[in-house]
Parts: C-alpha cells; sequence; structure tokens
C-alpha cells in the first residue's frame, strides 16, 4: 500500500495515516459498504479490481476479488479467477468466503455458488441453479452484486430479476440459499423489489439470525428485460425486515410521508437490531441520520407507523447532510460521507451513544477523498469491525481507487 500524506490537509487531525490500497491504472474499489467482506479480526479483508463503488461488469474477465492483508503491508492477492464473480460474504467466524459465480442469462444460464478459505484453499462448489427455481416458473437473472450471510453461516440470501423477457415489471426477488442442504428458495417477489440490498442482521441470537433487512423501491418501473428505468417515485422507497423463512414482515418507520424520503442507504447498528438511514427532506432541504427498529408491518406508511420509534442522530446540526456510512461491530463508532458540502466529498467520523437516545458526539472531519463523485466513484466510507480503520473510494488520482485510514484509536 502507498502512503498518501498528501489527502491529510484542511483540518485534518494528528494521529491518522492514509494509504491507496490499489494502484494499479485500472479501476479498482472497495465492496459496497454494508457487504460483509471482513475477517472478524479485522486483519483482512476483501475489495475488488477492474470494478467500480456499484459492482463490476460479469463479462469483465479482468474482475477479480482481491484478499488485502493488513498485517502485510497492505498485500494484495487474488481470490477469484472466475469471469462472472460476484457478492462475495465473509462468515462471521472468519473462516470462508462464499461468493457467486453469474453466468445466468436472461430466461436461462446459470448461478453457482462456491465458498474458499482466505489462501484460496478447499474451494467448493456448494450447489448450481440452472432451473426454475423450487416451488415457481422463475430463472433468475441480473443477480445483484450484494449477497449477505447470516451469522451462524447456515444461510445466504441474493437478489436479482426473476422475470422471463415478455412483459414489463415483471418480478424481482430474494433467495435464501441454505448453506448444509444445498438448497434455495424465493422467500419476496413482487415488482418493487429491484434494489433490494438485503442485510442479515450481524446479532448472534438463534432467533433474531433469521432477521433480513429488505429495501423496497415503490414506483419504480422496468422492461422485459429487467432493465430498470424508473428506480423510485412517489413517496419514495421504505425499509422493511423480513425473516428468511418468507414470514414476520415488518416495517421501519422511516419516509414515506411526502416529505422525508429513504436516500438509499441503510445498515444494522451493529450487532443490536436498531437500524440507521440517510433520509432527504423536501423542506427543509438536508439529509439526515435516522434510527429505528422494527415494528409489526400495517402499510406502506413509513414514519407515520403508529408504533414507530425513531431517533435523530444529527439533530443537532443545523444542516445535516449526510448520504453514506457505517458503524463498527460493536456500535461505538460511526463514519460516514458528507458529498455537497465540500468539494471533493468530505469524511467524517463520531461516537454513537445509546441506541433510541443520544445524537452522534464527538464529530472529527477526517479528510477529503477528492472523489469526482460519480456513481461509479462514490466515497461510500465503511470501518473495520474493530473500528480502527476507515476505508473510502476516491478518483483524486485520475483512476478509481480504494483508500484506508489508519489510527482512529488515536481521536
Amino acid at each position: 500500500m502507498k502512503p498518501r500524506p498528501d489527502l491529510l490537509r484542511g483540518g485534518s487531525p494528528q494521529g491518522i495515516e492514509v494509504f491507496q490500497l490499489t494502484t494499479e491504472d485500472i479501476p479498482s474499489s472497495h465492496v459496497y459498504m454494508e457487504a460483509q467482506i471482513f475477517a472478524p479480526d479485522s486483519k483482512r479483508f476483501l475489495l475488488h479490481r477492474s470494478a467500480h463503488a456499484h459492482g463490476s461488469d460479469l463479462h469483465d474477465p479482468e474482475h477479480r476479488y482481491l484478499v488485502c492483508e493488513l498485517e502485510e503491508g497492505g498485500a494484495l492477492r487474488p481470490l477469484t479467477h472466475e469471469t462472472g464473480a460476484t457478492a462475495p460474504s465473509v462468515t462471521s467466524d472468519g473462516q470462508w468466503v462464499y461468493y457467486f459465480v453469474n453466468e445466468t442469462e436472461l430466461n436461462g444460464g446459470r448461478l453457482t455458488l462456491k465458498r474458499v478459505r482466505w489462501d484460496g484453499a478447499e474451494r467448493q462448489t456448494i450447489m448450481v441453479v440452472d432451473a426454475p427455481l423450487p416451488g415457481t416458473s422463475y430463472r433468475p437473472s441480473r443477480i445483484y452484486p450484494l449477497s449477505t450471510i447470516s451469522s451462524d453461516g447456515q444461510r445466504i440470501a441474493l437478489a436479482a430479476f426473476m422475470g422471463n423477457g415478455q412483459q414489463d415489471d415483471a418480478p424481482f426477488g430474494l433467495m435464501v440459499f441454505d448453506i448444509r442442504k444445498a438448497e434455495v428458495r424465493v422467500i419476496l417477489e413482487g415488482q418493487t423489489w429491484c434494489n433490494l440490498h438485503p442485510q442479515y442482521t450481524r446479532s448472534r441470537d438463534p432467533e433474531r439470525c433469521h432477521d433480513i433487512m429488505v429495501q423496497e423501491n415503490h414506483g419504480n418501473h422496468h422492461d422485459a428485460q429487467g432493465r430498470i428505468t424508473v428506480l423510485v417515485s412517489g413517496d419514495g422507497a421504505d425499509i422493511h425486515v423480513i425473516r428468511d423463512d418468507g414470514t414476520d414482515f415488518r416495517d421501519i418507520p422511516w419516509g414515506r410521508d411526502g416529505n422525508e424520503s429513504c436516500q438509499g442507504h441503510q445498515c444494522w447498528r451493529g450487532r443490536s437490531d436498531w437500524m440507521i438511514t440517510s433520509t432527504h427532506l423536501r423542506e427543509p432541504r438536508q439529509a439526515e441520520l435516522i434510527e429505528a427498529q422494527a415494528v409489526p408491518h400495517v402499510g406502506h406508511i413509513g414514519l407515520l407507523h403508529p408504533q414507530g420509534r425513531r431517533n435523530d442522530l444529527t439533530r443537532h446540526f443545523a444542516r445535516p447532510d449526510f448520504d453514506h456510512f457505517a458503524t463498527d461491530i460493536e456500535a461505538r463508532r460511526f463514519v460516514t460521507d458528507a458529498v455537497r458540502t465540500i468539494p471533493g466529498g468530505g469524511l467524517y467520523t463520531a461516537k454513537l451513544g445509546q441506541p433510541g437516545a443520544d445524537p452522534l458526539t464527538g464529530w472529527t472531519f477526517l479528510l477529503s477523498p477528492g472523489s469526482t463523485l460519480t456513481k461509479q466513484t462514490h466515497i461510500h466510507p465503511f470501518l473495520s469491525p474493530d473500528g480502527k480503520l476507515a476505508f473510502f473510494n476516491s478518483d483524486e488520482s485520475g483512476v478509481a481507487q480504494a483508500y484506508m485510514v489508519r489510527g482512529l484509536e488515536n481521536l
């Protein structure tokens, strides 16, 4: 990794260091910040080359997932070699990396679930989907670039398009793979599930570990091939929690009131049952960070839910403006970007207090990543599980690359 002290200027605190992790002339990026791509000891994680901030090209033979060995000076080692490798997830015990090989096509092809050790050993094929999904006529295609794995390591969820090319606004859906049984089932399906962002809870509770947070994009439209023409409209998306057997569908009291809308990124607050989202307000125009818990489903009414319990984490700001963010696994430290108030974007950390009660405190500006802030170069900050390292994307060098900030424990 390449030291980048030149990025520390204009108010950066003492005690931190910045490194550029990827340096090839080919674009590289971190995996989307909600993904489970870190070893639990914070010593290694996955990123990818020939990729952008929202994924990679299915047909790109140059795309690779790389293991970054932080205790070896950020050494990078290819973990995947298959064209079409996508949607990795690391087990919570750090023993296995699961990923998919996407060779699907509209109403055909195949999808393969594999697993491998960090050193590339014991690569195994768990199952292949090359026929209609059980109990349906659906063949998955347009595979979502993010998977999510249960904290007990037994189930993986992955979204896909379920249409056959014959009609507009055909269903998208969420598949859950049972690893031990090598079985798959569809637990959600419908026109509004085009951008699911599925996220298993990080809780280790044997009951709660079945919960998946999902995003529902109301007002979206797509053509018969599953190409999205309208991502969301009207009162916008809302967020739900569902059990991975398809039962216990719940609501989260965010957005949908005609003024507040979900920006499109949310995450679990560490291992707790609280979740955090960024919301865009029409009046006043600002972007808040709101945490909440799931409540029984009563309809798609967002923050108007009569049982909703919310906490504004940014209520001390006169004009909050935050988009993407993450917490450490113990939900003590928080990292976020601000992309409209600082040229090239700003990177901040803060401290989390009592869930449901306290705002974020101890705000610290780290640096400006210098990104052009196109969709493919979003900053997308996240933290190592122990909260000592922060990561972000930038194309400040002229090519999209992955970066790391070290020394957050000194702040």
